[in-house]
């Protein structure tokens, strides 16, 4: 029988007093020992930025229930400070979010600083989860306060980690990226899904300053067409709770096509060097 009890790193990506944060402690907090280290201030988009060019600062403040470590870099920064100075030994599993807005397929998890949390996690070989919630444009929320919408979800987050702790994650799986639909109830389904390849369809907007100097604006709309089984269908089609297993292995399996790119590109360079 386990006689130390868990200890489980709450970080985020939207800052340290955003509701989805609150709600997810308060959840984890249950069952787990607690420590919440993120960002002071939204970082979303930040990706695995690393902060390396100035010195980052921590202030302890306290949020609702518990103490909050706030740092002022990305969430990157703040598992990197967590993990290594703040805590007192390594955590059992690291979680991130939730965050305001969803975080599917590969677009979102390139770019979004929830995820890059999780990753970050799971490059130091900690068990690590994402979650995120598909928030309405229009629906704005105070910071420090808590909402009916967060406090349910974090149920379930807490619920997926509590099944993390007990059990690991299976071989070959670093982190869970985990999207809640918005409005899900009791019987919203769960789907263990793929990665879609990509979200949006990119465009940029140039525009004129007071000056007449041009600058752009990027932006994109939602892909009408995803694949069935994805996160991005589970999703926007079938308002499920979407699971996807991540690994960090990134290099396809060597097989007679991936053998025989190597032996052209010898060859390629071979010629390169002996002209």
């Amino acid at each position: 029988m386990r006689k130390e009890k868990f200890l489980v790193m709450v970080t985020n990506d939207d800052g340290v007093q955003s509701p989805g944060i609150i709600a997810l402690a308060d959840a984890i907090a249950k069952f787990s020992k607690l420590r919440v280290i993120g960002p002071e201030s939204p970082q979303s988009a930040a990706g695995m930025s690393l902060t390396f060019h100035k010195p980052l600062r921590v202030n302890k403040l306290i949020v609702g229930k518990h103490s909050y470590f706030a740092v002022s870099g990305s969430p990157a920064d703040s598992v990197m400070v967590g993990v290594n100075k703040i805590l007192s030994r390594r955590p059992d599993v690291v979680v991130s979010g939730i965050n305001i807005g969803d975080n599917i397929t590969i677009q979102d998890i390139l770019a979004s600083g929830t995820i890059a949390a999780a990753l970050q996690a799971a490059l130091l070989g900690i068990p690590a989860i994402a979650f995120s919630m598909d928030v309405p444009e229009e629906k704005t929320f105070l910071l420090g306060s808590q909402y009916p919408e967060f406090q349910f979800a974090a149920k379930v987050a807490a619920g997926i980690t509590l099944e993390v702790l007990r059990e690991g994650l299976p071989p070959g799986v670093d982190l869970l990226n985990v999207n809640f639909p918005w409005g899900m109830d009791a019987k919203t389904d769960v789907k263990i899904t793929t990665v879609e390849r990509r979200k949006y369809k990119d465009y940029v907007i140039e525009r004129k300053d007071p000056r007449g100097h041009p600058y752009f604006w990027l932006w994109g709309a939602r892909l009408a067409q995803v694949e069935v089984n994805s996160d991005a269908y589970a999703i926007q089609k079938e308002h499920a709770i979407s699971v996807s297993p991540i690994g960090l292995n990134f290099s396809p399996a060597q097989d007679k096509a991936v053998r025989a790119l190597g032996d052209r590109i010898r060859l390629r360079v071979k010629g390169v060097v002996s002209e």
